[in-house]
């Protein structure tokens, strides 16, 4: 499986005012709309990836944000891996870290 390129705005690296997000090229003559040789790829629905992975984790899990025990009491540990919030301070992290290990949930962070 090949690596998704990465799209940016046409001439992006020409002006500083476009910044390099994505931007469909409208141009009439614009070389990258019309697909010339050597030029950057257009972004299409081809290079959409498996509807199966789609908003995973690269571990493969899906990515739920914790901020009590409680929370992740209710995760399943096979499909399910844990973010504890940044708000969350020492003390009740250190209990959904403890709780996490007695679960079996992997934490992302």
């Amino acid at each position: 499986m090949t690596k998704k390129p990465t799209f940016k705005r046409q001439e992006y690296w020409r002006y500083k005012k476009l910044g390099d997000s994505y931007r469909r090229p409208r141009g009439k003559l614009s070389k990258r709309r019309r697909y010339q040789a050597r030029k950057p790829a257009m972004a299409r629905i081809g290079y959409r990836c498996p509807k199966a992975t789609r908003g995973l984790h690269p571990s493969g899990y899906n990515d739920i944000l914790v901020e009590n025990v409680e929370q992740i009491k209710a995760l399943n540990p096979e499909t399910d891996a844990a973010r504890i919030a940044a708000a969350v301070g020492k003390r009740k992290r250190q209990a959904i870290e403890a709780e996490a290990k007695t679960l079996g949930v992997k934490l992302l962070n």
